[in-house]
């Protein structure tokens, strides 16, 4: 058994979002001891990981307060658990080609800086911008 400041170094989250996570639902088989301090096993360790994860992709705590809820009720409800998970991908793919695509801007711009200090024009990025947008 770990406590809440092994627990917190162990997975780089601070011990009060891990309280947070407890007390949305999150963590429903925390034990507690004596004392009324958390106590978690390793397969929690585990489920902390993983819900670090998915918050940092940007999922909602409402989501996960769905999967943990589904979970609870059994494998009956994996397709619904499926289905939530396969959502929140669809959105990080479509983050990711946002990100892509700003980050070639960064480095089409950066490049641009190289020139300049080179003496060469801006227009090779004008031209890179105007054709990421061919509807305006």
């Amino acid at each position: 058994m770990f406590t809440i400041k092994e627990v917190s170094e162990k997975v780089n989250c601070p011990a009060h979002t891990i309280r947070f996570y407890d007390k949305e639902g999150l963590l429903p088989d925390i034990r507690r001891d004596n004392h009324g301090n958390r106590l978690f096993e390793k397969r929690d360790i585990d489920w902390i990981r993983l819900i670090s994860c998915f918050r940092a992709t940007g999922m909602s705590v409402a989501d996960l307060k769905k999967i943990v809820d589904l979970a609870l009720q059994g494998d009956e409800t994996i397709g619904q658990r499926r289905a939530i998970l396969e959502s929140h991908q669809a959105e990080i793919k479509r983050k990711q080609q946002v990100l892509n695509e700003a980050f070639e801007a960064v480095s089409q711009k950066l490049e641009v800086y190289n020139d300049i200090e080179k003496g060469n024009p801006e227009e090779r990025f004008l031209t890179y911008i105007g054709e990421l947008d061919t509807t305006i």
